[in-house]
């Protein structure tokens, strides 16, 4: 194939092939003619009613063949059982990109595989037209995205400009299932109100010469973001497994599984400044990497953490003392368990924010395991240990109105000067 289809305007389109045994192969990007997409099914002016594609496999195997297979702005759609083998390589637009353009309407992109990635524009031939500045993105969201977009079980390999890449605001994408590795930038980037991430697979184990960040999943603007059920595991860590953007008014992370081995200092879930509600409940956090399992930065909502477990052997020596570091006043810590025995006088958690609470659970590391720089802190009903033995709650001098009850705290309290310190009901074995 070395034109572009197009085809804008339609009320309904079925392109049907044999799973396995339908086969678009491109010209190289020196002989296609026009701009690099194989089809362009609507536009964001004049887009198709509903739009069916399934059962075809692209094969970018041969050098400089990755062009856009499908670019697709409809009202409705679903593009399922679509196949990208090879590497995308030819310094262009990505396979695919898909916008429901009708703020009512809904689409599908259900079984879409390309797990081969794309080749920074660098490292490209650049023969095709036009080229893009880093590289590829494996399945992009344009600003014209206005509908809902369900992208289910879909696999996405390591791509240089995002993996799920959701680029305007005014739509929603849910991302259900599938398994997403190694993209630079992010490896799925959402945003608009009500966009999710549940049951997907986000694995980093490859840093290429040119991936300079390659987080897990980016949160950019929106109200009510869900990421569930989602499994992030960094065994080759190169960017932060979960950040929220300031852009973001509320949102959920729960049920969720992080790990990330040793070597380069990345932290687990981090809030930019300026984000809003957010509450992370019911997750496991395990770190052997230095940096915080969490990182509240200041922002203008109330966080809420609840039932999160931290564990692994991550030190303090540099990228964060603590295992959680909380900048943001008026937040919440409910039933954790923090057991950071790692070196470099780790801690569990660090408060700096103002009015924050500490409410139950259990808290071990191997220096102070709370350390308390805030005025206002509230903490009940805690059991905290220092393996070195160390007293488990430090207090910071220049702080007021701190209270500590109904707690076990191994070693006691190291206070430096707090003024109006309310102790009742403690142990201090």
């Amino acid at each position: 194939m070395d034109e572009q289809i197009r085809f804008t305007d339609f009320d309904h389109l079925w392109l049907q092939g044999e799973a396995g045994e339908t086969t678009i192969v491109p010209a190289s990007g020196d002989d296609f003619s026009g701009q690099a997409r194989l089809f362009k099914l609507g536009t964001y002016y004049s887009p198709g009613e509903w739009l069916e594609v399934g059962g075809f496999t692209f094969d970018f195997t041969a050098s400089n063949t990755g062009l856009r297979g499908i670019q697709a702005q409809v009202n409705g759609c679903c593009i399922h059982d679509v196949e990208f083998i090879g590497e995308h390589d030819s310094g262009t637009w990505g396979p695919m990109l898909v916008d429901i353009v009708d703020s009512a309407g809904t689409g599908l992109v259900e079984r879409v595989r390309m797990p081969d990635g794309g080749l920074f524009t660098a490292n490209a031939s650049d023969d095709a037209d036009p080229t893009v500045e880093t590289g590829p993105t494996g399945l992009l969201l344009s600003p014209y995205h206005r509908g809902e977009l369900t992208v289910r079980d879909t696999e996405i390999g390591a791509f240089p400009d995002n993996g799920l890449y959701v680029s305007g605001t005014n739509g929603r994408v849910i991302v259900d299932g599938g398994t997403f590795k190694n993209s630079n930038v992010a490896n799925i980037r959402l945003a608009g109100d009500g966009s999710a991430v549940r049951n997907a697979t986000i694995i980093i184990d490859e840093n290429r010469n040119r991936d300079q960040n390659q987080p897990g999943i980016r949160l950019d603007a929106g109200q009510n973001m869900v990421v569930e059920n989602t499994t992030i595991k960094l065994d080759a860590p190169n960017g932060d497994a979960i950040s929220v953007l300031s852009e973001v008014s509320s949102a959920q992370i729960a049920n969720s599984s992080i790990t990330i081995a040793s070597g380069v200092i990345n932290d687990g879930i981090v809030l930019k400044d300026g984000s809003g509600d957010i509450e992370i409940s019911d997750t496991d956090i395990s770190m052997d990497s230095g940096g915080q399992a969490i990182q509240i930065r200041d922002g203008n909502g109330q966080v809420q953490v609840e039932g999160v477990t931290v564990t692994g052997d991550a030190s303090g020596a540099s990228g964060g003392r603590s295992a959680i570091r909380c900048d943001r006043g008026g937040s919440e810590f409910v039933g954790l368990t923090v057991d950071q025995p790692g070196g470099g006088y780790r801690r569990a958690i660090t408060l700096t924010g103002d009015n924050c609470t500490i409410e139950s659970g259990t808290y071990e590391s191997t220096h102070h395991a709370i350390v308390n720089d805030a005025s206002g802190t509230t903490i009940s009903g805690v059991t905290a240990r220092a393996y070195n033995g160390a007293e488990a709650v430090k207090l910071l001098a220049g702080n007021s109105d701190v209270t500590i009850v109904d707690s076990v705290l191994y070693n006691g309290i190291d206070d430096r000067g707090t003024t109006n310190l309310q102790l009742e009901g403690n142990q201090t074995p």
